[in-house]
């Protein structure tokens, strides 16, 4: 099986398993991720999902092999993404576990996630950029918005690849791990996370989401609307009650009820 899950409470790991091809991903891996990410959406027993990729890989992109013989990833303008889940939209948190390469379309997927845990040594670029493979799975969008333009058409156009430490300087990666942890460091934060009171991420997640398509007055009042859901919910009335009680002092967390 090209695509390996497991769960660790209400962590959802989702591994590419496919070394020989340093795991890059085809038709056929393509729509399972899609389908793991569809399920993981819908799944009240799960609040974070970490992906990455076996043998010390993230994901190399596309299997330039397969399209080489004629059995490539989907690129169509409606339905899933060519490398899968890129255009899921999802309200729960995804960490992106980087060691080895995330390069062209596996950067996409890397940025599709939410956060990134990179191992120092890891790369991450448009490598795809010399075998005249474009970026078509979010790529020349989520990347000027992540880390601006300028820096974003520098990797865009040269396709160099960008060690951890770079990454976390320009807000390519989130986290820096020493090589060989990232996947651990990642399940750890995944539970920081999933301890949190849940609809407030996600509403806060999803505004930020939602921003990006909207005017300024419609993207304040979409924040209205996903925020009041959540006070509506009894979730903030319930934290009140947590931090009155004595929850926060000297800088301490409690748990949800």
């Amino acid at each position: 099986m090209s695509i390996i899950i497991r769960t660790d409470g209400p962590v959802l790991v989702v591994t590419i398993d496919r070394p020989d091809r340093r795991n890059a991903v085809d038709r056929e891996a393509a729509d399972r991720l899609q389908q793991v990410f569809e399920e993981f959406a819908v799944d009240d027993s799960l609040s974070v999902a970490v992906l990455t990729g076996s043998s010390g890989t993230f994901c190399a992109g596309a299997d330039l092999k397969a399209i080489s013989e004629g059995d490539g990833n989907r690129v169509l303008a409606d339905g899933p993404g060519p490398m899968g889940p890129t255009r899921l939209v999802l309200n729960k948190p995804v960490i992106a576990a980087i060691e080895g390469f995330a390069v062209a379309g596996g950067i996409e997927l890397a940025l599709w996630c939410d956060l990134r845990v990179m191992a120092r040594d890891a790369l991450m670029g448009v490598y795809c950029r010399r075998w005249g493979v474009p970026l078509v799975d979010g790529g020349t969008i989520r990347l000027p918005r992540l880390i601006g333009a300028s820096r974003a058409a520098d990797l865009i156009l040269t396709g160099r690849g960008v060690g951890g430490e770079e990454a976390v300087e320009m807000g390519l990666a989130n986290r820096l791990s020493e090589p060989g942890e990232a996947l651990d460091d990642a399940i750890v934060l995944a539970h920081q996370l999933a301890a949190l009171p849940q609809n407030c991420m996600r509403s806060d997640l999803r505004s930020s989401k939602d921003q990006w398509d909207l005017d300024l007055s419609d993207a304040i009042s979409r924040e209205y609307e996903l925020g009041l859901a959540t006070i509506m919910s009894g979730e903030t009335e319930a934290g009140a009650r947590r931090f009155s009680a004595g929850a926060g002092r000297h800088g301490e967390t409690a748990p949800p009820d």
